[in-house]
């Protein structure tokens, strides 16, 4: 296995700016350490060039999680053309996977049948779960846009982006319609499995109504969505498919695609604008978290990303916009079901971890989205002083003792403190 490392002189010079910034000497050695440890614990340049990324402690590739840890490195990579390498290498491999199964959220290293191989769906041996889910297509699209743009490289983008970036429009433009149009099932029958790991209507989901956006079977908690339309995953899908028009006329010359793309994105678009809003009774014009067409909405939002709290992340809309800010109050508050609050902290968590618990990523999210430094230093000396002594992110922790976790160590969220810690310094 290569060891895959940030060159030391660039990384020296981000930790003194995260230094400069926070004047915590803590969060800059945990921000060091990260960017250090985090990319050779999980990246693995293959013989073709391509480069595996595992999820942390689980042996497969998610298309979300392996583009989320490499975001920090992103804006690092300009001034270092061996970790150009290794991101295209992660953005070659993903275009492949979709190509094999567009369907499926992670992947095996190989065809080697590992992981859930009893769900009842089309599976592949290439693929560890076939969870359908909106947002698994949009990373790859964001990552090739950012890497097309950061580095100005001719090899960002092949035919294998314009393969891909078929399969995606094809498969958005079934599931505007999954009753009618969609070959998804999905159904799970495991020991002390969650009810939200599997799909109702034998594995169809929760009946809907078109509505313009595009139906996902998950979230990207990997937990069933409850009314089918995701609406954080489809504004991310109007972004990505933005930048894929943008790369279809000025790198593939293929108006055709970048047409489909333009099409794709009114139609979500105006579904946002038409269901995925409503007027709260002391909030105002916010977004709802699910619709299904029919006129149920969900109010709420979950710590994995995309969420409605990292609306301006993934560029729907400024974090200055009316509906975001009026969204963002009540997501920060008890009126989001899975806002927790105790004597240790105050955040997001989500219905895949145990109540009170708050989510490091989320909080990151938070801090990302602020238009305040010193509400991003706060929230950094929130992580810093929540990883139950070890000094890493976790998946969640409980708001009332930090010692209390899941997931000792967890990439994604260990990439998001990092990503912080660098916007805070000024470099985004």
């Amino acid at each position: 296995m290569t060891v895959l490392i940030i060159d030391p002189e660039v990384l020296a010079r981000a930790t003194a700016a995260v230094h400069r910034a926070t004047g915590d000497e803590t969060i800059a050695e945990m921000f060091r350490r990260s960017m250090a440890e985090n990319l050779p614990a999980v990246a693995e340049r293959l013989p073709d060039g391509t480069t595996f990324v595992l999820t942390g402690d689980i042996p497969a590739m998610w298309l979300r999680d392996s583009a989320a840890q490499l975001r920090p490195y992103l804006l690092l990579c300009k001034d270092d053309p061996g970790l150009q390498a290794v991101l295209i290498g992660v953005l070659h491999r993903q275009l492949e996977y979709v190509v094999l199964d567009p369907y499926a959220n992670a992947f095996n290293r190989g065809a080697n049948g590992a992981g859930h191989t009893t769900d009842e769906t089309e599976m592949s041996p290439w693929v560890w779960e076939r969870k359908y889910e909106i947002d698994s297509l949009c990373f790859p699209l964001e990552l090739a846009y950012r890497l097309w743009r950061i580095t100005g490289r001719a090899d960002v983008i092949d035919e294998r982006f314009r393969a891909a970036a078929s399969a995606i429009i094809e498969l958005w433009t079934v599931e505007q319609d999954h009753e009618a149009r969609s070959p998804y099932r999905f159904q799970r029958d495991e020991p002390d499995m969650l009810p939200s790991d599997t799909l109702v209507r034998e594995g169809r989901g929760r009946l809907t109504r078109p509505t313009g956006m595009s139906w996902s079977a998950f979230r990207p908690s990997d937990d069933a969505t409850e009314l089918g339309f995701n609406v954080p995953g489809n504004m991310f899908a109007s972004v990505v498919l933005g930048y894929l028009q943008e790369i279809a006329a000025e790198v593939l010359d293929d108006e055709p695609l970048s047409a489909r793309a333009k099409e794709l994105k009114a139609d979500i678009d105006d579904g946002i604008a038409r269901h995925g809003t409503i007027d709260h009774p002391e909030r105002g014009h916010v977004y709802a978290y699910e619709v299904d067409g029919a006129g149920a909405t969900l109010l709420m939002d979950d710590a994995n990303m995309p969420s409605l709290l990292g609306i301006p992340l993934t560029g729907y809309a400024a974090a200055d916009d009316p509906t975001y800010v009026a969204t963002r109050g009540l997501l920060l508050s008890p009126e989001n079901p899975y806002y927790y609050s105790g004597t240790h902290a105050a955040g997001i968590g989500s219905p895949h971890t145990p109540p009170n618990q708050v989510w490091p990523i989320a909080l990151a999210v938070q801090g990302l989205t602020s238009t305040s430094a010193e509400e991003r230093q706060r929230l950094l000396e929130l992580l810093r002083d929540t990883t139950g002594g070890t000094g890493l992110m976790h998946e969640s922790f409980h708001v009332e003792d930090p010692a209390v976790f899941t997931r000792e160590w967890f990439s994604w969220a260990n990439a998001m403190f990092c990503e912080l810690a660098l916007v805070h310094a000024g470099i985004r």
